[in-house]
């Protein structure tokens, strides 16, 4: 049988197959491969072309363990079935395969039915292995200081978190403080003068947000204000978010508006509502615009952080190594049939 210069199906092309073919030397394979703006033009054409008849790939783990890591960035997510998040790295990916870079994801936590996530410390200590040129985290993550020092001098940057103080990475989320004052502005214009929240627990996220809304609606001189409001304790979970709807709701003066952490927990606020007789009556409002915000069932007016550009922003500030410190993305408010006005 003749030979037409490709490998069997039983062996995986080598840089030596694409040297041989090319006719050039092993070492300078590897440089059009690590450093194609060293190689000429001409060269780097044949060696890329013989890469491409061969079905030759560079084997990334080899080369990032022998330190030739500057295309290889890690994605650290803190929950993959967090839709919101996924918008976040489904941009970040995007962004980094623009600038030459593979975005190689993994969860942070281990799913333990526990509603205090673990760190996966063997799949963190795995992509650190690797030696990545950076890391983007994103969601909030537990116990972060465990990753920093495995990723040792690996660039971090951090997407849709509120991490506290960690030194040198930089921070990009949506401005919480915006997206809730848009919600109680939009709540007051259309009637509405009590005003409840379902959040503050499960994190930094949660508690500024709920901290936001006792800004807002002193802001607007309506009941509670800095230290108090319309309040239930409510974490991003729809069973949480139903029973503080209850609690609000089967009070002497329950609001008539109620706003959500999120959108999952908007939904049981829908409803509690719905088991107290009140929809119709009851404006209800989520945070994140998520799939299920745009269900024509659901039809839940909430703010849009804007996923996409948070996730753009943080593989930009990896790939420019600019550190700005924290930088916020302004949401925007889509209005649907669920903040029904004050009748």
């Amino acid at each position: 049988m003749a030979d037409d210069g490709s490998t069997t199906a039983a062996r995986r092309a080598t840089m030596r197959d694409v040297a041989d073919r090319a006719a050039v030397s092993k070492s300078l394979v590897s440089l059009a491969f690590s450093s194609p703006g060293s190689v000429s033009p001409e060269r780097l054409a044949r060696i890329l072309d013989a890469a491409d008849a061969l079905g030759f790939r560079p084997n990334r783990v080899a080369r990032s363990l022998n330190g030739a890591r500057d295309d290889f960035v890690g994605i650290l997510v803190a929950d993959s079935r967090n839709p919101v998040l996924a918008e976040v790295v489904d941009a970040a990916r995007v962004s980094l395969a623009s600038g030459g870079r593979l975005g190689l994801m993994t969860s942070a936590v281990l799913p333990n039915g526990s509603s205090r996530p673990r760190l996966d410390l063997d799949a963190v200590a795995m992509l650190g292995d690797l030696q990545p040129s950076g890391l983007i985290v994103v969601g909030s993550v537990p116990t972060m200081d465990r990753v920093v020092q495995v990723m040792g001098a690996a660039r971090i940057v951090i997407a849709s978190a509120r991490p506290g103080r960690l030194a040198g990475a930089a921070t990009v989320r949506g401005d919480d403080e915006v997206g809730i004052r848009l919600v109680v502005d939009h709540l007051v214009d259309i009637g509405h003068r009590r005003i409840g929240h379902v959040g503050g627990a499960g994190g930094r996220v949660a508690t500024g947000r709920a901290e936001a809304f006792r800004a807002a609606v002193h802001e607007h001189g309506l009941d509670g204000g800095p230290d108090g409001g319309l309040v239930a304790e409510s974490d991003f979970s729809e069973a949480a978010g139903y029973r503080a709807a209850l609690e609000l709701l089967d009070r002497d003066e329950p609001p008539t508006a109620i706003t959500a952490v999120n959108d999952l927990a908007a939904i049981g606020v829908t409803a509690a509502v719905r088991q107290r007789g009140l929809t119709g009556s009851v404006a209800v409002t989520g945070y994140d615009n998520t799939y299920l915000a745009a269900l024509g069932a659901v039809d839940l007016t909430s703010v849009d952080p804007d996923n996409a550009a948070i996730g753009r922003r943080a593989a930009e500030l990896l790939l420019s190594e600019e550190n700005p410190g924290e930088v916020l993305i302004a949401p925007t408010l889509r209005i649907r049939s669920s903040s029904v006005p004050r009748g």
